[in-house]
């Protein structure tokens, strides 16, 4: 029996909420099934932060490894998805109590009901928990927010400190109906030479056993 697959992607459309100022997406089509066309053909233009995506360690840090570059390694494994709904900022002591036995991967369910507009306060969270995962040994952190700092933050804390700790980012995932637990995840970001980040098609396998 196969296992039960989530799909933690959002439907990008016209309209889809992104970054102040970033490039809105916008589809078209350039080949009609018609006048002899025997298919259809269509282009997009999008931000490659738009809906879930991985950020390429270039978006934060100068001279650093394109989308391209990266490990797959982060990007498909087992991960655990914890529910912290209604926090502002993820801080250590939030993440206490599910440290024991963590997988390499955490994911992190912030919103009761992700919105369909552009929410300016959404949740971060602290360099000091970033660094308190990597302490136990997590490769990639995911939220289901636009960013891991705050829409205003120019110093970008948490992207620092997954810089500093060679860890991986997922970022713009729907959890809403998502389960606390351990899955596993499938987030594999497109090979966009030179790119700072890629949108990606994630999902959580229900894990075997």
């Amino acid at each position: 029996m196969n296992n039960k697959i989530w799909d933690i992607s959002p439907i990008l459309h016209a309209g889809f909420p992104v970054w102040p100022g970033d490039t809105p997406f916008e589809s078209a089509t350039t080949w009609e099934m018609t006048d002899g066309c025997p298919v259809k053909v269509s282009r997009i233009t999008m931000s490659t932060h738009t809906g879930a995506h991985c950020d390429a360690p270039s978006h934060y840090g100068a001279n650093a490894k394109s989308i391209d570059e990266v490990s797959l390694e982060p990007y498909i494994g087992p991960c655990r998805v914890i529910h912290l709904q209604g926090t502002r900022v993820v801080d250590v002591a939030d993440l206490h109590p599910f440290l024991e036995h963590l997988p390499q991967r955490l994911l992190i369910r912030t919103y009761q009901n992700t919105p369909g507009y552009w929410d300016s306060t959404f949740a971060s969270i602290s360099a000091a928990a970033i660094h308190l995962l990597a302490d136990h040994g997590v490769m990639l952190i995911g939220i289901d927010t636009p960013s891991l700092d705050p829409e205003q933050s120019k110093t970008l804390a948490a992207h620092r400190a997954v810089e500093a700790r060679g860890m991986a980012i997922l970022e713009g995932i729907v959890l809403d109906a998502v389960s606390a637990g351990d899955y596993e995840l499938i987030a594999l970001p497109l090979k966009f030479a030179g790119l700072d980040a890629s949108p990606v098609r994630a999902i959580l396998r229900q894990p075997a056993g």
